[in-house]
């Protein structure tokens, strides 16, 4: 079992930044695939970003292309997303995601999931 834990939500005005950090337990973190995805009230749930086991390959989704930067840094056992230039449609809850395998873009695929950080991004 792998304890997945975010933090760094947060309300901010539009145009702003935020940077999420996503904890994960075990001795092994950097064999895990790693991602977040997010969810907006009424809404599915939306693969944002995903990052490989050594932070080589990674995928953003078209609607944050360019504003939003998934990292790791495995030797702190932690995932970061860095947003900027937010706007009011990225207010959602965000979770952070782990693999027990290799890098996918299919969130599906994903094993543990973390409870959400809930950014909210105001006009």
């Amino acid at each position: 079992q792998v304890q997945v834990e975010e933090s760094g939500g947060g309300l901010v005005q539009a145009g702003g930044s935020l940077r999420l950090s996503c904890a994960a337990s075990g001795r092994t973190f950097s064999t895990y695939a790693m991602a977040w995805s997010r969810q907006a009230p009424g809404k599915e749930r939306e693969f944002v970003a995903g990052i490989s086991r050594t932070g080589e390959m990674s995928y953003h989704a078209d609607s944050v292309k360019g504003r939003f930067s998934i990292s790791r840094d495995n030797a702190k056992n932690t995932l970061y997303l860095q947003m900027n230039s937010l706007k009011p449609e990225d207010t959602a809850v965000y979770f952070c995601a782990v693999r027990r395998g290799p890098y996918t873009v299919n969130g599906r695929n994903y094993d543990y999931w973390g409870q959400g950080t809930q950014v909210t991004v105001s006009s």
